[in-house]
């Protein structure tokens, strides 16, 4: 199989690379929720440097890692304060621009929120579609899916959000 996906054996010269991305945020009384993009009506919201959108956190890191260029905090440090407060989406563009100079396209990503409330389904369809346009791919190669713990956990407890991220990168 490795041999169908590079052609001649080498490691450096693949067409295919993956990568996966994680964050959390511990949630707070009173901050916006930012998830995917998307502004979500609720009464906590993230504790962060920048918006705190978990999802586009951990999207980042995957579409990072995928390249071996490190994580978001390398790139965007939270000790700098030229990204304090900023969208998280100004982010993900400056990593997909990142992605396309070393010469890849993002085929598709898959996303997975970790909150126990408030509901994620009806925010969905807006979450995929501003994270395309952000990356400048079709909406049918963006995944978004969330999940409780069922109580358990900071998850459960709600004194948090995580969200996990992995993306297929293609040699252009």
């Amino acid at each position: 199989m490795i041999f169908y996906l590079c052609g001649n054996n080498s490691f450096d010269e693949m067409d295919f690379r993956t990568g996966n991305g994680y964050d959390v945020h511990q949630l707070a009384e009173g901050l916006p929720l930012v998830l995917g993009g998307i502004r979500i009506p609720h009464t906590k919201g993230c504790v962060a440097h920048s918006d705190g959108d978990v999802l586009v956190h951990a999207l980042c890191d995957a579409l990072l890692g995928a390249l071996a260029l490190g994580d978001i905090g390398q790139h965007f440090p939270d000790t700098d304060d030229a990204f304090a407060g900023i969208d998280s989406r100004i982010l993900l563009a400056r990593v997909t621009e990142m992605v396309r100079e070393a010469g890849w396209e993002i085929v598709n990503v898959d996303n997975t929120l970790l909150v126990q409330k408030p509901r994620i389904a009806p925010f969905v369809p807006q979450m995929r579609q501003a994270l395309a346009d952000v990356m400048d791919i079709p909406v049918t190669a963006v995944s978004v899916k969330a999940t409780t713990t069922e109580r358990l956990g900071f998850v459960g407890r709600e004194e948090g959000v995580a969200a996990y991220a992995t993306c297929l990168l293609r040699r252009e």
